[in-house]
C-alpha cells in the first residue's frame, strides 16, 4: 500500500501554550462571566446558585478561640485550639431574617479546605492560611502556638482568610466552601468524597515538568521569579522589623531606670522632690508602654505575612502551568513519533535506529497484510492524539486566560493592602514618637516647677 507523505503543514513540533494578552474585559465583566457559568452548571460542578447561597449577602466572623484536649489519629491525646465560626444572614433572598449560625473548626480543618480549593481551582491565586507556629519574633515575643496572644492573631488570620474566599468572585460560590461554613458534621467525610487528594499533582512530577519543559510561557517564569524576589523582600523586612523591636524594647525598658533614680531622689529632696517624683511617674509610663506598642506591630506584621505566604500561592499557578505545558509537549512530541512511524511502514524507510528494526533485520520483512493492519492502528492512533492534542491546547488556553485575570485581581488587592498596611505602619510609629516627645515634654515641665 503505497500512502502520500505527511503534509510539512501538519508535522508537529513541541507545542507551547499560546500567550493571551491581558483580557480586554475588566476585572468586573469576567467576575460576571464566571458567576453566569457558575449559575449555569448549578450544583453538578459543586456550585451553589445565587437564589441559595450569596455569600456577598452574609457576614462571616471568627469570634472566639477555645484550647481543648481530645485523641488524634493515632489514638494519642494531644491538645488543640479550636475556632468559633459565625455566619449571620444580612439579607435573605425571601425577606426574612434568619438566626447566625456557628460552629467550631480546628486549624487543620482550614488547611484541608484550602487544599480543596488548591486542587479544584488551579488557575486562582488562593488565599493563604496564617502561620501554624510564629515565625519573625522579637525575643520577648513567645513563640508558642499556644500562648494566647499567638491565638488572637491566628484567629484574626482565619478570619480574614475565610473573608478573602468569600469576596472572590469564583471560590465564594463553591459548595465545600458553603458547607465548611454552615456543616459541622461530616464535613470531612463530604470533603473527601470528593476525591480532590487523587487529583493533585504530586511533587515529583511537578519538579519533573519544572527542569523537562522545552517551551516555557515567559510570563509564567517572570512570575514565578518575581514571587521568589517577593517573599525575599518580605523575609528580609520582617527580620528587620524583629531587630528594631528588639532594640525598640529595650531603649523604653531602660527609662524605667529614669522613674526609679527620679523617684529615690525625691526622697532626699525636700524643695525638689514632688518634680522629681512626677518626673519619674512619666517616664515609668513610658517604660510599660512599650508591651502595648508593640502588641499593636505584630497585627501589621501579620498583614505583611500574608503576602509573604501568598508568594507560594502564585508559585502553585506557576507550577500548574509548568506542568500542562509539559503535558502538552510530550502529547505532541508521542504524535509526532506516531507519525513518524506511520510513514516509514508506508514508505518502507527507517530514519532512526529501533528494535524493531532490529528484528526486521534478523527475521525478515511484514506481511503486506500485517503492514497494513500496522498503519491502520497508527492511522487511528494518531488521530485520536490530534483530538487530545487540540484538547489540551484549548485547556491550556484557558487556563492562562482564567489564570492572568486572577493574577490581575490579585496585583490590584496586593497593592493597595500593602500600601495601606505599610502607611498604617508609618502613621503608628509616628504616634509613638510624638508620645515620646510629649513624656518629655511633661518631665521638662516637672522639672520647671521644682
Amino acid at each position: 500500500m503505497e500512502q502520500a507523505p505527511p503534509d510539512p503543514e501538519r508535522q508537529l513540533k513541541p507545542a507551547t501554550l499560546e500567550p493571551l494578552g491581558r483580557p480586554d474585559a475588566g476585572l468586573e465583566a469576567v467576575a460576571g462571566e464566571e458567576a453566569e457559568r457558575a449559575r449555569e452548571e448549578g450544583s453538578e460542578a459543586d456550585t451553589m446558585t445565587e437564589n441559595n447561597f450569596g455569600l456577598k449577602k452574609i457576614e462571616i466572623s471568627v469570634s472566639e478561640a477555645e484550647k481543648r484536649t481530645g485523641r488524634n489519629a493515632m489514638n494519642m491525646q494531644e491538645t488543640y485550639t479550636a475556632y468559633l465560626i459565625e455566619t449571620r444572614s444580612v439579607e435573605h433572598a425571601d425577606g426574612q431574617s434568619v438566626l447566625t449560625d456557628s460552629l467550631w473548626r480546628r486549624y487543620s480543618e482550614f488547611e484541608l479546605l484550602r487544599n480543596y480549593l488548591l486542587v479544584y481551582y488551579p488557575h486562582i491565586v488562593v488565599p493563604p492560611l496564617p502561620e501554624k507556629r510564629a515565625e519573625f519574633v522579637w525575643h520577648k515575643l513567645s513563640a508558642d502556638n499556644m500562648d494566647p496572644d499567638f491565638v488572637e492573631r491566628r484567629r484574626i488570620g482565619l478570619e480574614n482568610f475565610l473573608l478573602r474566599v468569600a469576596s472572590h468572585p469564583i471560590l465564594c460560590r463553591d459548595k465545600i466552601f458553603y458547607l465548611f461554613l454552615t456543616q459541622e458534621g461530616n464535613w470531612k467525610e463530604t470533603v473527601n468524597e470528593t476525591g480532590f487528594q487523587l487529583k493533585a499533582d504530586s511533587r515529583l512530577k511537578a519538579l519533573n515538568a519544572t527542569f523537562r519543559v522545552k517551551n516555557p510561557d515567559k510570563r509564567f517564569t517572570e512570575l514565578k521569579h518575581y514571587s521568589d524576589e517577593l517573599q525575599s523582600v518580605i523575609s528580609h523586612l520582617l527580620r528587620v522589623r524583629a531587630r528594631v523591636a528588639d532594640r525598640l524594647y529595650g531603649v523604653y525598658k531602660v527609662h524605667g531606670n529614669y522613674g526609679r533614680v527620679f523617684s529615690e531622689w525625691s526622697a532626699i529632696e525636700k524643695e525638689m522632690g514632688d518634680g522629681l517624683q512626677s518626673a519619674g511617674h512619666h517616664m515609668d509610663v513610658y517604660a510599660s508602654s512599650i508591651d502595648d506598642i508593640l502588641e499593636d506591630e505584630e497585627h501589621y506584621a501579620d498583614q505583611l505575612k500574608e503576602y509573604l505566604f501568598y508568594a507560594e500561592a502564585l508559585r502553585a499557578v506557576c507550577r500548574k502551568h509548568e506542568l500542562m505545558q509539559y503535558d502538552l509537549e510530550m502529547a505532541a512530541q508521542d504524535l509526532a513519533s506516531k507519525k513518524q512511524q506511520c510513514e516509514e511502514l508506508a514508505t518502507g524507510t527507517v530514519r532512526t535506529f529501533s528494535l524493531k528494526g532490529m528484528t526486521t533485520k534478523l527475521f525478515g520483512q511484514e506481511t503486506p497484510e500485517q503492514r497494513e493492519a500496522r498503519i491502520k492502528v497508527l492511522e487511528e492512533q494518531i488521530n485520536e492524539g490530534e483530538q487530545q492534542l487540540k484538547s489540551k491546547n484549548l485547556e491550556g488556553r484557558e487556563f492562562v486566560k482564567n489564570a492572568w485575570t486572577d493574577i490581575e485581581r490579585f496585583k490590584e488587592q496586593k497593592n493597595r493592602d500593602l500600601k495601606e498596611a505599610l502607611i498604617s505602619y508609618a502613621v503608628m510609629q509616628i504616634s509613638m514618637c510624638k508620645k515620646g516627645i510629649q513624656v518629655w515634654t511633661n518631665a521638662k515641665e516637672c522639672f520647671s516647677k521644682m
